[in-house]
């Protein structure tokens, strides 16, 4: 074989080797960027994967939100690591700069992040449902149709009337998409955590319920703008109770008439006939008439123990009480609170 023949050769072997070389790194380059290279936007916090999605209806989500710069390229990724088979729903934090193997591996694995839920100072089941709905997948009418169910309440043993009682306000750690029968379920072992021996025990004590303690702690709430007045307030609807006189508590009142604008209480909102209207009916309501605070249970529970029987919103209107133990008494304070309210022009 002449000299040049053989120089041909290494050059086309070296040109081929190139080649291979180049495509080579060609592929290992493509194959990096598909895997490693960052591909999560800032555009998105979250990415929400509901119940019964499958994979195509997550790669429509994550392109209409711009969640991924590169769609095919998490399409050909979650291929490789057979992603479409294994979709599960649930709220997963998005990180930007994250690759596609990371995230289709957290995805995979169903490592969502949950919902911090908190609920606090809510007044109707309605109001319930929709705040549960704004941070949970199940919408608000799944809620509602459970919260409003006599049979669900019977399941926890309670009435549909007083079933609100069972949620008592925290945070919780829970996933976004837990149903709204898991959700109520959970609710009840929380209920049952904080309704422990000791809060039972003084509980009977007053001769109460759990459930109707939640309901006096209710109105204790709905009276009470201050949390160092709740026991006071506590003691005086115990009073009441144990005397078996009618509670007079404004806030049943406004729930019986459900306007929640009313800010002076008159004679024909006392003439309503309800079972809520503790004007017209004595012991306590067939519920609570909003979500007792755990201040407020602790406060019955706890209850400042005294002679008063009537009290009056004082006349300052700094959302503290006068507080009396005569008729007598009660009236003087109460003309002083009207007075301010006529200088005031409260008229309803």
């Amino acid at each position: 074989m002449g000299e040049k023949k053989k120089g041909n050769i290494v050059k086309i072997s070296v040109a081929v080797l190139i080649v291979a070389v180049a495509v080579g790194g060609f592929i290992a380059f493509k194959f990096y960027q598909r895997f490693f290279a960052p591909n999560v936007t800032d555009r998105e916090t979250y990415l929400y994967i509901h119940s019964g999605w499958d994979f195509e209806d997550l790669i429509a989500s994550m392109g209409q939100l711009g969640i991924v710069q590169d769609t095919a390229s998490f399409r050909w990724a979650a291929e490789k690591m057979d992603y479409p088979g294994r979709v599960k729903a649930g709220r997963y934090k998005l990180e930007p700069g994250t690759n596609n193997r990371t995230l289709i591996n957290k995805l995979g694995g169903g490592f969502q992040d949950p919902v911090q839920l908190r609920f606090a100072n809510v007044r109707l089941k309605e109001n319930f449902a929709a705040l549960l709905a704004s941070q949970l997948e199940p919408d608000s009418l799944a809620f509602i149709n459970l919260l409003n169910s006599d049979s669900v309440a019977a399941k926890y043993g309670f009435t549909s009337q007083d079933f609100f009682s069972m949620f008592i306000p925290n945070t919780y750690e829970v996933y976004w998409n837990t149903s709204a029968e898991s959700f109520i379920d959970r609710m009840a072992t929380e209920y049952n955590k904080f309704w422990d021996n000791g809060r039972r025990e003084k509980a009977a004590s007053l001769n109460l319920t759990p459930s109707e303690v939640s309901t006096l702690a209710a109105i204790v709430k709905g009276e009470a703008l201050h949390v160092a007045e709740m026991p006071t307030i506590a003691g005086l609807y115990i009073n009441r109770l144990h005397r078996g006189m009618l509670l007079q508590a404004d806030p049943t009142v406004i729930f019986a008439a459900n306007d929640f604008t009313i800010r002076r209480v008159l004679y024909r909102h006392l003439a309503l006939d309800s079972p809520y209207n503790t004007y017209k009916y004595t012991g306590l309501p067939p519920g609570p008439i909003m979500m007792p605070s755990i201040a407020s249970i602790d406060a019955v529970l706890n209850y400042q123990k005294h002679d008063y029987l009537y009290m009056c919103a004082k006349e300052d209107f700094s959302g503290y009480h006068n507080f009396a133990v005569t008729q007598a008494e009660h009236n003087i304070n109460a003309r002083r609170f009207q007075q301010a309210l006529n200088e005031r022009n409260i008229k309803r």
